[in-house]
């Protein structure tokens, strides 16, 4: 196994500048551990291990240097944005919350992503109410992503800064982690403004994609890693500007040379109309996981997330939480996106990364601006 560094002062830039803490507020910090029924290649076993291994450490560390740090683990989940187990939620929420939730008939409805929007809203209610007996702030280090859970919307409703680190390798924190968080920032925070001006979206790559992006009606929003105010949610390490496609209207082909944290020994070619995957055509393995999921539940095909990468310190493409932020990088995710604009509710939501893309901002009036030349930001 791969030695840990000596982590102590990336944890404190990661608790003082990445999320602002002070001293008497409640952390909570949480891994998985890999299923037994999981089939996982030797490095990213360890890659795992090291992870619960630091979040752990984490956890320590905040305890012994600002009062407070618990830590949870659970067997890891079936895939990134399947709900955590009820184990967590008594952690975060505490269990006077839970028991609420569960009498109310919600927690199951929760937990399966069934509730509906009045239902969602009781839930925060009853969350709301107890709102002292939830944590401040929450860093996720499971290797599956709770970013687009109901667990993370409601913790983030109640004020809770949530840090999502799915798929983290620790050896981030010496790289992408140590970006100048405040010139991310500003690049990002500018990105952002630009793509808002648009009504649709181009990506084109030299592999032959060619997507159409409906953001009508949509807002980009920026991910800057300074996770400070009070709700604040976030990828760390950080740096892109995102947004919900209108359902229904994107269309084109995506052409997927990379998976989450490998590179496809074929590339894969997905069809899509009408804003979801209607066909895929190649045979790496990843087709299989994908074809499962789509027969699993119709809703895992939607076009969920267009994102452009803003940290000139992501350089891995095998990762895919670090290699969505790479500068002048598009993904584009399929599956949930209700945490960030969207009305598309899946137990699954996966970013594919695009390399030397070129993207076309196209305005209402029917002109264009290119934003991404090959690769190269040009905001």
């Amino acid at each position: 196994m791969s030695i840990i560094h000596n982590l102590d002062e990336a944890f404190r830039r990661l608790f003082e500048t990445n999320m602002g803490i002070s001293v008497g507020e409640r952390v909570l910090i949480f891994s998985d551990t890999i299923r037994t029924n999981e089939s996982v290649s030797d490095s990213d076993r360890d890659r795992r291990i090291r992870l619960n291994a630091t979040a752990r450490a984490a956890a320590q560390f905040a305890a012994s240097s600002y009062g407070s740090g618990t830590f949870v683990e659970f067997e890891s989940t079936p895939a990134s944005g399947v709900e955590p187990p009820q184990e967590l939620w008594r952690a975060t929420f505490g269990n006077d919350a839970v028991e609420a939730l569960k009498s109310a008939a919600l927690l199951t409805k929760l937990l399966s992503k069934s509730a509906s929007t009045s239902e969602i809203a009781r839930a925060g209610k009853i969350v709301l109410d107890r709102k002292n007996d939830v944590a401040d702030i929450i860093i996720a280090m499971s290797n599956n992503s709770t970013s687009h859970t109901r667990y993370r919307a409601l913790a983030c409703a109640v004020g809770c800064r949530f840090a999502s680190l799915p798929h983290f390798d620790p050896e981030m924190f010496h790289t992408s982690m140590t970006v100048d968080w405040r010139a991310l920032a500003d690049r990002t925070a500018k990105l952002v403004e630009a793509v808002n001006l648009a009504g649709w979206l181009r990506v084109t790559t030299p592999n032959g994609t060619d997507m159409m992006i409906c953001k009508e009606g949509r807002r980009a929003e920026g991910d800057d890693g300074l996770l400070v105010s009070p709700g604040s949610f976030g990828n760390l390490p950080a740096g892109e500007a995102y947004l919900a496609p209108l359902e229904g209207k994107s269309h084109g082909v995506m052409i997927l040379e990379w998976g989450p944290t490998r590179k496809l020994d074929e590339p894969l070619r997905l069809t899509v109309e009408k804003g979801v995957v209607l066909k895929i055509e190649g045979n790496d393995k990843h087709r299989q996981k994908l074809e499962g999921k789509f027969g699993e539940n119709p809703n895992c095909r939607n076009i969920a997330e267009l994102g452009i990468g803003t940290n000139d310190k992501a350089s891995r493409p095998d990762n895919v939480l670090e290699a969505e932020k790479i500068l002048g990088t598009i993904h584009i995710a399929l599956g949930d996106n209700t945490g960030f604009g969207g009305k598309v509710s899946a137990p699954f939501h996966e970013d594919y990364v695009f390399y030397q893309p070129t993207l076309t901002a196209i305005m209402g009036d029917g002109s264009e601006q290119i934003i991404i030349d090959a690769g190269k930001l040009q905001v």
